[in-house]
């Protein structure tokens, strides 16, 4: 009939795409690029189906990203905080565990941690757990206080470990060692310029150097003794500061001609001097949160100055103060004036997110403070120069 369409003939249906058959070298490849491209892989089909340590991997990974862009794969929901540690311990290597366990106090919290001690011990210490630990320590049982401690303890000693060398290195290197004197008194002898001032000296024969002429240090600097204040804001964005601080603050207890104080503060003012050489029980003693009167524990540290061109004051904050910003600004003056070094920092450490308030700071600039934020290498290097002149 007229006007009648023609239903055209349906097409012939595609012919089902055989089953591909991976190698196991092939598997493996596809199960990694599943494990670095997260559950949008499996919309192009790549999975870890075939692959039982890579699945389980996945859950892994899953378990604590979850939430995330990668979200959660299947099998995540079938880890517990307890069965995850385990699993993750016999899946990655150590660095890679150190870095999920990061991940999962971060992002997860530790209440199945602080519920179940035991596992505290299965957790590699980093600075993360010791955050948490310091921002929960109030709930902590007395097994787990006990742990807690430890863990600190170790995480910081790493730290001082690592830290020690370069600034030793940097501020006992600028405490004026250019400056020689005449008087021999073995204590003040320069080894190192010595050495090398007397290398031509050796006699290969003898397997000996033959010293002709000594250098001593000038004794001066023991005399007059540099004093560095480092003055730390307890709020909770500065906590990753207040860890490196505690840890840099006692090793410049430990160098010789430097007197150190450390303070702490937010509306009230805490002066832990006495206690600079032990960090672990500084860090203890920490209390996050509540109000910020930078004013105020600054003019508390300019009490603390004897010799105000010998001294360098260390501010660690977010520079949001709590009370008139023009009375932080003019009490920076009124000791950078007076000779005094100031140094204010909005983040000390690796990966301190520098989240501070600019403005303020770029005033306290303007009136005598150098502004910095950096790693705790980069500050020694900066108080060196300061020392050198």
């Amino acid at each position: 009939m007229a006007g009648r369409r023609r239903t055209p003939p349906a097409k012939p249906a595609a012919p089902a795409r055989p089953a591909v058959v991976l190698s196991a070298e092939d598997q493996s490849w596809v199960s990694r690029w599943r494990l670095v491209l997260g559950k949008t892989a499996e919309q192009v089909g790549i999975s870890c189906t075939g692959d039982p340590q890579a699945s389980a991997a996945q859950a892994a990974i899953d378990f604590v990203f979850q939430g995330d862009d990668r979200g959660a794969g299947s099998g995540a929901s079938a880890l517990t905080v307890p069965t995850w540690i385990d699993a993750v311990s016999e899946l990655f290597p150590r660095q890679a565990k150190e870095v999920l366990e990061r991940e999962l106090i971060s992002r997860r919290g530790i209440s199945e941690l602080l519920d179940h001690p035991k596992l505290l011990e299965k957790i590699e210490p980093n600075v993360e757990l010791v955050k948490t630990l310091m921002t929960h320590k109030d709930l902590l049982d007395p097994r787990a206080r006990i742990l807690a401690r430890k863990i600190i303890d170790q995480v910081v000693e790493q730290l001082k470990r690592q830290l020690e060398v370069r600034i030793e290195a940097a501020i006992t290197g600028a405490l004026r060692k250019d400056r020689h004197s005449p008087r021999k008194v073995f204590r003040n002898l320069d080894l190192k310029k010595t050495l090398r001032k007397n290398l031509h000296n050796w006699d290969d024969d003898r397997r000996r150097l033959l010293v002709e002429q000594l250098f001593y240090f000038a004794a001066e600097r023991n005399k007059r003794p540099w004093h560095i204040i480092v003055c730390v804001d307890q709020s909770g964005s500065m906590l990753d500061s207040a860890i490196f601080s505690a840890v840099m603050a006692s090793i410049f207890a430990e160098l010789p001609a430097v007197k150190t104080s450390l303070v702490l503060f937010d509306t009230n003012v805490v002066d832990l001097s006495a206690e600079v050489g032990s960090p672990v029980d500084v860090l203890l003693k920490v209390q996050l949160g509540g109000g910020t009167d930078i004013t105020q524990a600054l003019v508390y540290c300019g009490g603390l100055v004897a010799e105000p061109a010998r001294t360098i004051v260390v501010l660690i904050t977010d520079f949001f103060e709590g009370r008139d910003e023009q009375d932080l600004v003019d009490q920076v003056r009124v000791m950078a004036d007076s000779g005094v070094r100031m140094i204010g920092l909005g983040a000390l450490g690796y990966d301190a997110r520098p989240e501070y308030n600019k403005a303020t700071a770029g005033k306290c600039r303007k009136n005598g403070m150098d502004i910095l934020v950096c790693t705790p290498e980069r500050l020694a290097e900066a108080m060196a120069e300061i020392i050198r002149g």
